[in-house]
């Protein structure tokens, strides 16, 4: 049968989109910053993007043959991605555990949000802010709270030294400075 008269389905697309999961019963904690950021994607897609596309689609609908038309074809597989993606924020704005990191300003334990300096084999210095799944940017220096290097450095203390196994070996880390923001955030849920 030519690849014309099969049917797509959601399953080719979601390669593209794969995000991290939770675990079983795992919390799914965010900063307020983070929470905020989610929800106004989620408010964008529903309000914007896609009742643009749904125009696009019904006006290239009425243009008669779709089997050729590229912008129903491209608009309905865009709907597909814009759907995904509500049911996904939607999932987890529902589970998220909003932690503000301000609370523990002026503390030298490493909680949720922290922004940690580390000693790293007495020899590279690194930085690292610990967020949620959701908002963890690794170019930004950010990594998730579920991550080895951060559930290694969690409750540690300026001055602990600790030792992290990771696929190449062994580490021993050395905490250096711990810092949190001084500002507690705005309501995220409003």
């Amino acid at each position: 049968m030519s690849k014309a008269f099969t049917k797509e389905t959601d399953a080719e697309d979601d390669g593209d989109l794969a995000s991290p999961s939770l675990p079983i019963g795992g919390k799914n904690y965010i900063t307020p910053q983070g929470y905020a950021r989610l929800r106004s994607e989620l408010l964008e897609l529903i309000d914007t993007e896609r009742p643009k596309i749904v125009d696009i689609v019904h006006w290239a609908a009425s243009n008669g043959d779709r089997s050729e038309n590229g912008d129903y074809l491209y608009g309905k597989k865009r709907l597909r991605e814009i759907d995904r993606r509500i049911r996904f924020l939607t999932k987890r704005l529902e589970i998220a555990e909003i932690v503000d990191p301000a609370i523990h300003h002026g503390s030298d334990q490493v909680f949720f949000g922290a922004t940690v300096t580390y000693l790293e084999d007495d020899s590279a210095e690194r930085t690292i802010t610990i967020l949620g799944i959701d908002e963890a940017e690794s170019s930004q220096g950010q990594v998730s709270w579920m991550s080895p290097v951060a559930r290694a450095l969690l409750k540690s203390r300026v001055g602990d030294e600790i030792t992290l196994a990771a696929p190449g070996g062994v580490h021993r880390l050395e905490v250096l400075d711990v810092l949190y923001p001084d500002e507690p955030a705005q309501d995220a849920g409003s």
